[in-house]
């Protein structure tokens, strides 16, 4: 039998031109698809960091940290509209150890 629910956690980072309205707008969309779709436990805004490797010429991305708990089916949701979301550079889903 599937588990109701699973643990994840979820990085992206978002264009570091955004202005702080857009980037809070963009922060605030997530938090609340996550808190329609499960239960957000911990969440940290880190702010610009210098990025690895540019992307699309941009060294640097406003960093965002959730975890929460969700149906094993709202990742995949939570990805593909992550991935269509102007200003999301680089995204990372993962299942959290218990």
């Amino acid at each position: 039998m599937a588990k109701a629910s699973e643990k994840y956690e979820v990085m992206y980072i978002i264009n570091p031109n955004f202005t702080e309205e857009k980037t809070a707008e963009v922060v605030e969309k997530f938090k609340a698809l996550v808190e329609a779709n499960g239960t957000l436990e911990e969440m940290e805004e880190m702010g610009k960091r210098k990025l690895a490797y540019e992307i699309n010429y941009i060294s640097e991305g406003y960093y965002v940290l959730m975890k929460f708990t969700s149906a094993p089916e709202f990742p995949a949701e939570l990805d593909r509209i992550l991935g269509i979301t102007d200003g999301i550079l680089r995204r990372m889903i993962t299942l959290r150890a218990e």
